[in-house]
């Protein structure tokens, strides 16, 4: 599967169910463009998996909602949760690694981890956790 370009109007339908991976990249940054092809074999690589690239200078609102502060950064949701954030290039090898944990993960017990610290609850309710 081929990535897809992620905006605030499609986001919400985007990363409301299953495992998705999202680039916060900029067209300017060197490693961005350095990480692209990397992003893009792992989405072929792994079709049930969505791969999402948000373009920080076309979607402002969405980096300072995830408060993207260096790019490339690698954002990990499943099931509308936020699982993780990586700032920097992410080997190839190393989002497979990523993409198998978090198909291991079980999302009740996540989601039931979430709820007790408090914290990314609202996530959880508008991802329809």
């Amino acid at each position: 599967m081929a990535t897809v370009q992620v905006t605030e109007k499609n986001f919400e339908q985007t990363v409301k169910q299953g495992i998705v991976l999202l680039d916060f990249w900029a067209s300017w940054c060197g490693p961005c463009r350095a990480f692209a092809p990397i992003f893009e074999k792992a989405a072929a690589k792994h079709p049930d998996v969505l791969f999402g690239k948000v373009d920080t200078e076309a979607e402002p609102g969405l980096a300072a909602a995830f408060q993207i502060s260096a790019i490339p950064t690698l954002m990990v949701l499943r099931d509308g949760v936020l699982l993780a954030a990586q700032p920097g290039m992410v080997p190839g090898s190393a989002l497979d690694k990523l993409v198998e944990k978090v198909r291991e993960l079980d999302m009740d017990e996540v989601r039931k981890q979430v709820a007790a610290s408090g914290e990314g609850a609202e996530n959880a309710a508008a991802g329809g956790g």
